[in-house]
């Protein structure tokens, strides 16, 4: 017989049941064990009939798919396939993906993206309860995601689609709060009632004592509110004429050498603020045209501020922004599969974004809770490659099931399981 294959392996069938999610599947047992499932059917509205699908039943499996890689509400019929995995979850009825479309354009119509937020809610209070800090880092920021859909209005970026604000808590990477908004809302506008509606998320003895922010949020009313309420905050400035006349002000020597440029700060106030802030100043060549004569201007960046430290050190907290949450949301659109939405109708896509934020810090508490601390740095893409998409059998045995992982993983799986059983009874 003529050699047909380069490697000398054969490829055989088997009849056994093989997971390629062995790891996702003990995410699944964490977020059963959290009370995602019966806070779901809890707080979201309930099946048309006694034969309809209950709110747990479609966000579920959309969490696994979306912690598992998947990018589509089409790829949860890998979910679907994956008789192994099913074996092990409850996951014993499925809906199809045109069902869970309806289901999220009714949902979004019905009021359930309140009862997402209570079922988010609740998972924060359970997991900040049992943190030792009390004083956390608010970093909010607008995200733009790209829609052709009608609906979709045309956003300040020259693009259509939807501008979500997220607020991320810096100190453990979990989202406090979203809002799903229109392409043509101003990232400027309403930050002060998102700030107050992420500090109504805290549970009680948690509070949110610094916040930080780009120059959307550089408004009076921002401003007084966190003057008025202890919170220490930087808040990337606009560079209007009030503050370039400031900066003009400014003499020779209260500026600093700092990196490739300057650093300065002055004293500065807004019409409506109640009290003065410190303005510090970055200035900084910028380079112009490469083959000009003309001098390169300078490019100046400004942070409006409260906080007493020096002025580097303030300038090196609000840059951890970058990491706590431009990387963040970065992490939830490209990880996560926020950066396109399913449907043509808002309500509906601000459904599957709140779920999508859902899965987010669900995958970010099982990592927090089960694993060391070697592994929290990771990106889901990491966690996918090492842990939820690795092979495992389902093998039964009198009346139990069992789920046989490699000799390699068997020790991490046990204590995973363990430390997710320990959370589930507190």
């Amino acid at each position: 017989m003529i050699k047909q294959t380069v490697l000398p392996f054969k490829l055989e069938m088997t009849n056994d049941l093989i997971t390629s999610h062995a790891g996702l599947g003990l995410l699944g047992e964490f977020a059963v064990g959290l009370g995602l499932i019966k806070a779901a059917d809890r707080y979201l509205p309930g099946p048309g009939s006694g034969a309809g699908y209950l709110a747990s039943e479609h966000i579920f499996p959309i969490i696994l798919m979306l912690n598992g890689g998947g990018r589509t509400l089409e790829d949860t019929r890998e979910i679907r396939k994956d008789d192994g995995l099913r074996e092990i979850l409850p996951l014993n009825r499925m809906p199809s993906t045109d069902a869970t479309g309806d289901w999220l354009r009714r949902t979004g119509n019905n009021g359930g993206n309140d009862g997402l937020a209570k079922v988010n809610r609740r998972f924060l209070k359970r997991f900040l309860k049992k943190e030792k800090e009390k004083e956390y880092t608010l970093d909010i920021d607008a995200t733009g995601i790209e829609s052709e859909k009608e609906s979709a209005k045309m956003t300040y970026k020259g693009y259509t689609g939807y501008m979500p604000m997220v607020g991320h808590l810096a100190e453990n990477g979990l989202v406090v709060g979203d809002e799903f908004r229109e392409g043509n809302d101003s990232p400027g506008s309403r930050n002060l009632e998102f700030l107050k509606y992420c500090e109504r998320q805290m549970p009680k003895g948690k509070k949110i004592k610094a916040f930080r922010a780009d120059s959307a949020a550089y408004q009076a009313k921002v401003i007084n509110y966190c003057q008025d309420n202890g919170i220490k905050y930087a808040i990337g400035g606009d560079l209007d004429e009030a503050v370039k006349k400031g900066i003009g002000a400014m003499k020779s020597e209260d500026w600093i050498e700092y990196q490739n440029g300057f650093m300065g700060e002055t004293i500065h106030s807004m019409n409506k603020t109640r009290e003065a802030f410190r303005l510090i100043v970055i200035r900084r060549p910028f380079q112009g045209n490469l083959f000009g004569n003309e001098e390169s201007p300078e490019r100046y960046t400004v942070i409006a501020t409260n906080r007493s430290e020096s002025a580097e050190e303030v300038v090196k907290w609000y840059n951890r922004r970058g990491e706590c949450s431009e990387n963040r949301i970065k992490e939830l659109k490209i990880g996560f599969g926020m950066e396109r939405m399913p449907c043509g109708q808002f309500e509906a896509n601000a459904v599957f974004f709140r779920i999508g934020i859902l899965a987010y810090n669900i995958g970010r508490l099982f990592v927090l809770l089960t694993m060391d601390e070697s592994w929290h740095r990771h990106q889901v893409q990491t966690l996918r490659w090492k842990f939820y998409g690795t092979a495992g059998k389902i093998v039964f045995h009198g009346r139990s099931v069992y789920l046989k992982v490699s000799r390699g993983l068997h020790k991490l799986f046990s204590k995973v399981r363990l430390k997710s059983w320990e959370f589930a009874q507190t």
